[in-house]
């Protein structure tokens, strides 16, 4: 038997939730293409954006720590595969489409610039009066015009729902600006999943690498509920972790996420009564989420790491010194746009100059970056 595209949407009919988004009632691409044999169009669009370029870049862009800091921490790259992860194993377990899911994971933080936040807060105020910056936004733009890979279109040409998830993404710190997919309904389920699997992921593993660092200590967490309720089985008996205690507590820690969230947001879509995409899109609140008492705990946690390790010195040098030199490259290629490479030189007449250094700086790397800040800078560095 040949498991071709018919076969598996017709898996997918046989074990998704009805309510889920199933591929044979995609609302299709912007310009029609001819589906693969064997592939669903949401296989395909994950495919796709595997093979982009600003895919490859994540590698080298700041989660929390800087490239050069060691190669042993987490990257955008390494986060957005980690939420991948978690984001198929909820949607496995709720009955949403895995292959939708997992793709929206993979394209959610592609739009990120480097030096992580810092590098997003300084590109958005550079552009204040041209439109700010926002990696969302500049995700979406990635994926439908700034990525040539096709000579039929500009951008990736990805399926509406995939399009629909990435605009609609949204955690506690990412805010988003759906207008122009259909703004009065929420997003659908595999977006929610990818909200909270994103908010679930950054959570528990910055606090990982926080420990391996040594920024955060097992003294300094004494107190938090969802440390306490993790540890205790562990039985510590120092503020030191070895490596295999510290994996394993993480692990515990993400468990307990994982398990909690998808109990209680199988409560809700039950008590919810939803039927179909529809009913679940037009509900006022998110069915994907924490309970009451496990969002107090994950709020807890998250607040415990933006005081303890977002804002803690060494991290927030870093950030300084990102500012610092995202700022004063822009300022160099406005004054004098012919520095940027010709391509850019010539989307100047189309973008404007403003976005045009924006997209330019958006895509680097960190090292890209200080590299290029060395070259202008630095008198003793030929260009």
């Amino acid at each position: 038997m040949n498991f071709d595209r018919i076969y598996l949407e017709k898996i997918e009919d046989d074990i998704l939730a009805p309510y889920a988004v199933h591929a044979n009632r995609s609302r299709g691409r912007k310009y029609p293409e001819r589906e693969p044999d064997y592939r669903t169009c949401f296989q395909r669009d994950r495919d796709r954006i595997l093979h982009t370029t600003a895919f490859r870049r994540l590698e080298y862009k700041t989660q929390v720590f800087i490239n050069y800091e060691g190669d042993y921490y987490r990257t955008r790259l390494t986060h957005t595969l980690e939420v991948a992860q978690i984001g198929r194993t909820i949607a496995r377990a709720l009955g949403a489409n895995e292959d939708l899911v997992e793709t929206i994971c993979l394209a959610h933080d592609l739009g990120h610039p480097p030096f992580g936040h810092s590098g997003e807060s300084t590109l958005n105020e550079l552009m204040h009066d041209h439109g700010g910056f926002n990696h969302n936004h500049h995700s979406f733009r990635i994926v439908t015009e700034l990525e040539h890979r096709y000579p039929q279109f500009t951008g990736l040409n990805l399926s509406w729902e995939v399009l629909e998830g990435i605009v609609k993404h949204e955690t506690a710190y990412d805010k988003t600006d759906a207008l122009e997919f259909d703004p009065h309904l929420r997003g659908h389920l595999e977006a929610q999943i990818t909200n909270v699997a994103d908010e679930l992921a950054y959570t528990s593993h910055d606090l990982d690498d926080g420990l391996r660092s040594g920024m955060i200590t097992t003294d300094m967490l004494d107190g938090i509920d969802l440390w306490d309720m993790v540890v205790e089985q562990f039985n510590l008996e120092s503020c030191q972790l070895d490596d295999l205690t510290r994996h394993s507590i993480i692990r515990e820690l993400i468990g307990l996420q994982v398990s909690s969230m998808i109990k209680n947001s199988s409560e809700t879509i039950a008590k919810s009564g939803v039927k179909t995409l529809q009913e679940l899109q037009s509900l006022s609140y998110n069915v994907v989420g924490f309970d009451e008492s496990m969002s107090k705990k994950n709020k807890e946690l998250r607040d415990f790491l933006f005081a303890n390790m977002y804002r803690q010195y060494r991290v927030v040098r870093m950030q300084k010194k990102a500012e610092r030199v995202l700022t004063q490259l822009f300022e160099a290629y406005a004054a004098e746009p012919t520095m940027l490479p010709l391509q850019f030189q010539e989307q100047i007449a189309v973008k404007g100059k403003e976005r045009t250094i924006c997209d330019y700086l958006a895509g680097m790397t960190d090292r890209f970056a200080v590299d290029e800040y060395q070259k202008l800078f630095d008198p003793s560095l030929l260009p």
